[in-house]
């Protein structure tokens, strides 16, 4: 897909495909206006009889006729005094849904010539970009029928207010397209089924995305490298399985050597089971989506290699089965983490936090400025937040407020949860020097506090992403979050 920013009169442009904008209140935007003069009103005629009525997401396909275009794509923006992120983002996914159903092969929205509080042309276009690639995005189906055909769309374009502008929008546009490329292999990975994403498959991809660009290096830690690291937390999940655990170390060197990195840690549980204490029938084919965290770094670090981040990350990402057998570790059962501390393991499926903590400890060792958590870890997040907003947890505010202002800025939203001196008290053990699992109440935090444990002396953040990685019923699959929220943390860590 081809990017690129344009100014001037929507009037004057050629395109197979113009996106232009109505308000409930039934008033067309600055660029329709201009385009409907140029199309001797076929726009309003549209509007007055009632086709098009300006709700938030509504889209209506004109056929121009005559004009610098072949159709019109007429997009609700709802409320005029109400036009934000939120409204912009969902106006530009339902005007790529629908493009991409049409036999378009360009198009250029003017949607961004629009006030929009609190953003600029940088981040318009960004979002535009992002919003394409993933209304474009289609799942990587095993099936034995033809695969459906791609879009005809090749190039989309984003129209600026001032010609000034551009340079702006083209930097926000090339973010986007990197962006949007780190999202759709997190959602590629992550809708994978777990007889093809095992470990060692994830593995596998983190060398290829090594081969690819330049920027990234890849090392791959197997079980007995594991054993001579001590990381008795981390073996003690995959104990029950035949696939064998990895440590998928994953670095992007876009700094100047010597530069603290940052450390992205992303949950690797490439099926969760739940163990010995086993999960409900129901729902557990999407614990294929257990390695979100994990498919996140890596959609983070080949969005770093694709824009070219000036910064240098290392993605850590422990990757394995959580499986019953009769070598699975029992609830009950005492193991010794990478730290030496040792863990009291009252529920097998709270695994999570088991590979983290070690990987967590091994984070220390590239001296990091920040270490950033990602993972599926706890349904209590869920019933606490829902399916929209990740939870974000810290031993640093500072660093909370960075994220949620990334969160913001990216439309891909985290809220900030206390980890309070209380939490903590819940993990105490009679045999060990804690617990692994306190049973519901306030589940996502204690689980948080249970990693703190293994953080002191770092500047670190826990991301709770188990309501917002995925979606389930009719539209299951991954959703690429929270891919844009770390992009855009990265960036501004510059």
């Amino acid at each position: 897909m081809r990017y690129y920013a344009v100014s001037g009169s929507a009037a004057r442009q050629r395109t197979d495909c113009a996106i232009v904008g109505l308000y409930e209140s039934g008033t067309l935007t600055g660029a329709a206006t201009q385009l409907d003069a140029a199309l001797g009103g076929r726009i309003a005629r549209f509007v007055k009889r009632g086709d098009a009525r300006g709700k938030a997401g509504e889209v209506t396909l004109i056929d121009a006729e005559r004009g610098p275009c072949e159709r019109v794509l007429l997009v609700g923006l709802g409320k005029k005094d109400g036009f934000g992120r939120k409204q912009y983002k969902k106006a530009l996914l339902a005007a790529a849904a629908a493009l991409a159903k049409t036999g378009a092969r360009d198009a250029v929205s003017y949607l961004a010539t629009e006030p929009l509080p609190e953003t600029d042309a940088y981040y318009r276009a960004r979002l535009a970009a992002e919003s394409v690639g993933s209304a474009l995005y289609r799942i990587p189906a095993i099936r034995s029928t033809r695969k459906p055909s791609a879009p005809a769309l090749r190039s989309f374009g984003v129209a600026v207010p001032e010609k000034d502008q551009k340079m702006d929008a083209e930097r926000g546009l090339e973010h986007g397209r990197g962006i949007a490329a780190g999202a759709a292999l997190t959602r590629d990975l992550a809708n994978l089924p777990a007889n093809v994403c095992t470990p060692s498959y994830l593995a596998q991809q983190a060398r290829e995305l090594a081969r690819q660009h330049a920027s990234l290096k890849a090392q791959i830690l197997d079980e007995a490298a594991l054993r001579r690291l001590k990381m008795g937390a981390l073996l003690s999940v995959t104990a029950g399985t035949d696939e064998p655990a990895k440590l998928i170390v994953l670095r992007h060197q876009g700094g100047p050597a010597g530069q603290a990195p940052v450390v992205l840690v992303g949950k690797g549980v490439t099926f969760d089971s739940g163990g010995i204490s086993l999960k409900q029938p129901p729902g557990m084919d999407e614990m294929k989506f257990d390695m979100t965290g994990a498919a996140s770094v890596f959609g983070a670090l080949k969005a770093a290699a694709e824009i070219g981040l000036p910064a240098n990350v290392i993605g850590l990402v422990p990757a394995c089965e959580n499986m019953p057998s009769g070598r699975a570790t029992k609830p009950g059962d005492i193991v010794h983490s990478m730290s030496g501390q040792t863990i009291e393991v009252i529920n097998t499926d709270a695994e999570g936090r088991l590979i983290l903590c070690d990987a967590l400890t091994y984070a220390r060792r590239f001296k990091p400025a920040v270490v950033v958590d990602v993972a599926t870890l706890t349904g209590a997040c869920v019933i606490a937040l829902g399916a929209h907003t990740s939870a974000v947890m810290s031993n640093d505010d500072d660093l909370a407020a960075e994220i949620e202002a990334a969160g913001r800025r990216a439309e891909d939203r985290a809220w900030h949860m206390p980890m309070a001196e209380e939490y903590h008290d819940q993990l105490k053990s009679n045999f060990a020097d804690f617990t692994n699992s306190c049973g519901r109440e306030g589940g996502a935090i204690t689980a948080a506090c249970f990693l703190a444990k293994f953080t002191d002396g770092l500047r670190w953040a826990h991301l709770d992403i188990a309501g917002t990685a995925y979606l389930t019923g009719a539209q299951k699959g991954s959703t690429g979050r929270p891919v844009p929220l770390l992009m855009d943390f990265l960036i501004h860590r510059r």
